[in-house]
């Protein structure tokens, strides 16, 4: 399913914070705690992701993400910037498409988490947040940031700074898991996320935090803010032709311009 940018809104304020604070990790408007919150969580973790990723994808992530990055248009040729990289996983597929290790830039906040990225020694693994992406201007052809827009502090300034490195015409892909709508659904994706992965996690992991982190997955699911609003701050960033393409009812790819 397609959507284009909603119109109007004009009135209604950009996103900052994608989702409303969630107490149980950190207290309510300390900025400081949140960030130092989600640094340690993921540095501890990083040594799980890529495993349970396998397991609970049954093995459909790295298809879906290739598939998501081939349908935002990523050639050979492009300058790319992996923003919120994590362990390497969209960029693998970046890498699939394009088989130039050397245009290819990640950036993300945890040094755990890129320590664990098994990726060619040509790609720049840099540390950084949406928010102020350690690249010039006008520098990039294809930004993507997979399943991090939750993860952000400041939504809008990260749409800026889209913009800003992204050249004319450049393309940005944002991959983002979204609550589903029918209540049924929706209940049964949070049983899954919120109880059946946790309990999964405590299986299999290393890291006394793994099983945490996948309830606060799914709680930054729920509290996220609507995808009508990603959609209208992304174009209010002044980025073109925002669109958002849904598979599966869960998996949002929204789609812009620079």
């Amino acid at each position: 399913m397609l959507q284009k940018s909603p119109p109007g809104g004009a009135d209604r304020p950009l996103v900052h914070l994608p989702h409303t604070p969630l107490n149980d990790y950190y207290r309510e408007g300390d900025d400081e705690a949140r960030e130092r919150f989600l640094r340690a969580t993921f540095d501890d973790t990083a040594v799980d992701y890529d495993r349970l990723e396998r397991i609970l994808g049954l093995g459909t992530g790295s298809w879906y993400r290739r598939q998501a990055l081939q349908r935002a248009g990523l050639k050979p040729g492009m300058d790319v910037v992996d923003v919120g990289m994590g362990t390497g996983l969209v960029s693998q597929e970046i890498l699939r498409l394009t088989g130039e290790p050397g245009r290819l830039v990640g950036v993300d906040p945890s040094p755990g988490m890129m320590g664990q990225a098994r990726l060619p020694a040509e790609v720049r693994c840099l540390e950084g947040r949406a928010e102020a992406i350690p690249r010039s201007d006008a520098s990039a052809d294809f930004i993507v940031m997979g399943y991090a827009l939750r993860h952000i502090a400041d939504f809008s300034a990260a749409c800026a700074e889209f913009r800003r490195v992204l050249r004319p015409g450049g393309r940005l892909l944002i991959l983002e898991i979204t609550r589903p709508q029918g209540r049924l659904s929706n209940a049964l994706l949070k049983a899954y996320m919120r109880g059946a992965v946790p309990l999964l996690a405590r299986l299999v992991s290393r890291a006394p935090a793994t099983p945490m982190l996948w309830r606060y997955y799914w709680d930054t699911i729920e509290a996220c803010v609507a995808p009508a609003d990603v959609m209208r701050t992304l174009q209010g960033s002044g980025l073109a032709a925002v669109e958002r393409y849904v598979e599966l009812g869960i998996f949002s790819e929204y789609r812009a311009r620079g």
